[in-house]
């Protein structure tokens, strides 16, 4: 057997290093307008991490390994936000997304048209986190997107508690039920 056109540069499977947890430096690629399947206005945000981050060109380097006929830019890299919430108001996710965005680059949003173009190769900050996640009967956790910050605060960002799909589950546990035991009095009277 001849060996084949780019066996030395085919990577092998289950070699997939997941975008880590917590706070990433990350370069907004594109935004685009659209509407969610409820008929609600929303953006798309595309972005990739920055050159600063602990993972350069995550995204970018995901993408390009894509060997999918139609390519798609990488779902943790991809952020659906509604812009209204379910009363018409703006959606405080949105909101949260302009803000991360003006404190990350000292400017303030511009409003009307061409709104999505200003967002192109800005810094913004993002949070990632573990999210329970269940596909042909088996779970397993994801590191998925949780929320937008200012770029500046990215390495100081607490990693968020994992998302469980049974609500029940916690990461805060007491070590005993000791703590059921304390009297119901002023704090005068507190054991501690």
């Amino acid at each position: 057997m001849q060996k084949p056109n780019n066996y030395d540069d085919t990577k092998i499977g289950g070699q997939y290093t997941p975008i880590s947890v917590g706070g990433h430096h990350m370069i907004i690629k594109q935004v685009s307008e659209t509407t969610s399947s409820s008929g609600k206005p929303q953006i798309v945000i595309l972005m990739d991490t920055a050159k600063n981050d602990s993972q350069p060109g995550f995204f970018s380097n995901e993408f390009a390994n894509d060997i999918r006929p139609e390519k798609k830019w990488p779902y943790a890299g991809t952020k659906w936000i509604n812009t209204e919430d379910e009363n018409g108001n703006c959606s405080r996710s949105f909101k949260s997304f302009i803000t991360a965005f003006e404190k990350s680059n000292g400017c303030e949003a511009i409003w009307g048209d061409g709104f999505t173009k200003q967002f192109k190769n800005k810094k913004i900050g993002a949070i990632y986190g573990e999210k329970e996640n269940e596909y042909n009967g088996k779970t397993s956790m994801r590191h998925e997107f949780r929320f937008f910050c200012e770029d500046g605060k990215v390495d100081d960002a607490k990693v968020p508690d994992p998302v469980y799909l049974d609500k029940s589950k916690t990461n805060v546990k007491p070590s005993d039920n000791s703590f059921l035991n304390v009297p119901d009095t002023d704090e005068t009277d507190l054991p501690f």
